[in-house]
């Protein structure tokens, strides 16, 4: 193969040809991996939205106060049931909640044409990306949305779950609040203390 190529530049009829070939071939070459690279690095670009706010990475909060006022509320109603008595709930979660905050999203770029003295010019473009949490005027931060956790299963003791159709009563109510299918939720009667 090297030696086809060497024939080809030492042929003294088409030298020039076979140069201005070769040179032509090298731009197109050149230009293709431009636009390849271009196009890798605007894939890497986040995403945002049309006003410049752009979805944070979650943070993960504790779930301790959620779960306890969503026991609390079931506590509090399934002992309104007749035949019920006292009652305890504990609810289970796969994942914590997570809170997404707001970003202020700031980018710029700048771009430096340069031309050398042989002719060649040289184009440098700088991006810079700002992010900044977007707080109230008391420093809290605003969020976009909380995903609430996921929940996987509820256990109830209550003193009146011997009775069948009580025991029934009180798996429809945890399935009507928490969404959980009824295999999901068990219900013993509660022991002595």
């Amino acid at each position: 193969m090297f030696e086809k190529i060497k024939k080809i530049f030492t042929n003294k009829d088409k030298k020039i040809e076979n140069l201005i070939s070769f040179l032509i071939i090298l731009v197109i070459t050149l230009i293709i991996i431009n636009k390849i690279l271009k196009k890798d690095t605007n894939e890497t670009k986040d995403y945002e939205n049309q006003t410049g706010v752009e979805l944070a990475t979650e943070e993960t909060l504790s779930t301790n106060s959620e779960s306890d006022s969503l026991e609390t509320k079931l506590e509090e109603i399934l002992s309104k049931i007749e035949g019920v008595g006292k009652v305890s709930v504990l609810i289970t979660y796969s994942e914590s909640s997570t809170v997404v905050p707001i970003y202020n999203v700031s980018l710029s770029t700048s771009t430096i044409e340069e031309t050398d003295a042989s002719g060649g010019k040289r184009t440098t473009e700088t991006q810079n990306d700002e992010k900044a949490v977007v707080t109230d005027e008391s420093s809290n931060i605003i969020t976009e949305k909380v995903i609430q956790p996921v929940i996987e299963g509820a256990i109830v003791t209550a003193e009146g779950a011997n009775n069948p159709t009580i025991k029934s009563n009180i798996i429809m109510a945890v399935e009507a609040v928490t969404g959980l299918a009824n295999h999901k939720i068990q219900v013993f009667e509660m022991g002595d203390e």
